[in-house]
């Protein structure tokens, strides 16, 4: 049997979704083994991701690793990301997507956006900010790192009156008992490939054995969505600190992108839907209409605001 070291971060959801991709290599035939470590997203807590002043705070480490020969593959969370990989790597496969709503963690069950009093909201996310701002301008968000189980005791902690996160994450690490409201996915827009798990190698990794792995690991509905998706972000040239949403689903035979660029202060929001079959062409599409619309500008913007 072939085992396939999986290189991951080493939190608990990072090891589950390992973990996960393991079970599904299984499937054809191949072990694996867990080659777990920290990167900086997961060391440099003090600072907003925005701040770190990396577009791949939680992938650089492991890429250096597949490009070193030191592991296969590596998993990610899709949503981490950057729109532009080394050229020596490559993603082979994207794990079917679960719900990609954001959701609201309380205490309370009763505190939820729409609650009338201001809440403070724990997020470490730019988007997830800009949103909170345009729709719920009576909230104060609260700067939030750290992995799930982190920001949990930090809520018991009171350091903040709700959280704001992926509904994946939560669900995965079965915390869904303090959810206090499900987002909507057209209103708050998810994060490029938020709900999934990527699978990236070494191009140079043998063909049979990637073949193998993209066949257990790889769903292809998913794949289409993702690869829209991160062809939008490409053309924007967004990433993971900017608050750039899309997220793309399928209507019967046809792809349906929406997404948009977000200022900080959540006043300024330029948004563009369309409808396609080819994942590039209509990332492509959309993200030219946004270009058209004042997106570079936006994002030129936002850059300076962040220090980035």
């Amino acid at each position: 049997m072939k085992t396939i070291r999986i290189g991951t971060r080493n939190s608990a959801l990072a090891l589950w979704q390992a973990h996960h991709v393991g079970a599904l290599l299984a499937t054809q035939g191949l072990g694996y083994e867990i080659v777990a470590i920290s990167t900086k997203g997961d060391q440099i807590l003090d600072r907003s991701l925005a701040k770190i002043g990396s577009k791949g705070v939680f992938t650089e480490e492991l890429e250096a690793m597949l490009c070193a020969g030191d592991i296969d593959i590596a998993q990610h969370s899709a949503k981490d990301l950057p729109s532009h990989l080394p050229a020596e790597l490559e993603l082979i496969a994207f794990t079917e997507r679960e719900a990609a709503q954001d959701v609201v963690l309380s205490l309370d069950p009763n505190k939820t956006l729409a609650s009338a009093e201001s809440l403070r909201i724990g997020t470490s996310s730019t988007r997830r900010r800009a949103f909170l701002s345009h729709f719920y301008p009576q909230h104060t968000a609260v700067e939030m790192r750290g992995n799930l189980q982190t920001r949990l005791e930090k809520l018991k902690n009171g350091d903040c009156d709700a959280m704001l996160l992926a509904f994946a994450g939560v669900h995965r690490m079965e915390m869904e008992s303090y959810i206090t409201q499900h987002l909507s996915l057209t209103q708050f827009v998810p994060a490029v490939g938020q709900g999934s798990v990527a699978i990236q190698c070494a191009t140079t990794l043998n063909p049979a054995i990637k073949s193998l792995i993209k066949k257990a690991c790889n769903h292809p509905a998913t794949e289409s969505r993702l690869l829209t998706e991160r062809h939008l972000l490409a053309h924007l040239e967004g990433g993971c600190s900017v608050p750039v949403y899309g997220h793309a689903i399928w209507n019967g035979d046809n792809l349906c992108l929406q997404a948009g660029v977000l200022s900080l202060d959540g006043i300024e929001n330029i948004v563009h839907s369309a409808q396609g079959t080819d994942p590039a062409a209509l990332g492509k599409e959309v993200a030219m209409e946004l270009i058209h619309l004042g997106a570079h500008q936006l994002l030129r913007k936002i850059r300076q605001q962040l220090g980035s």
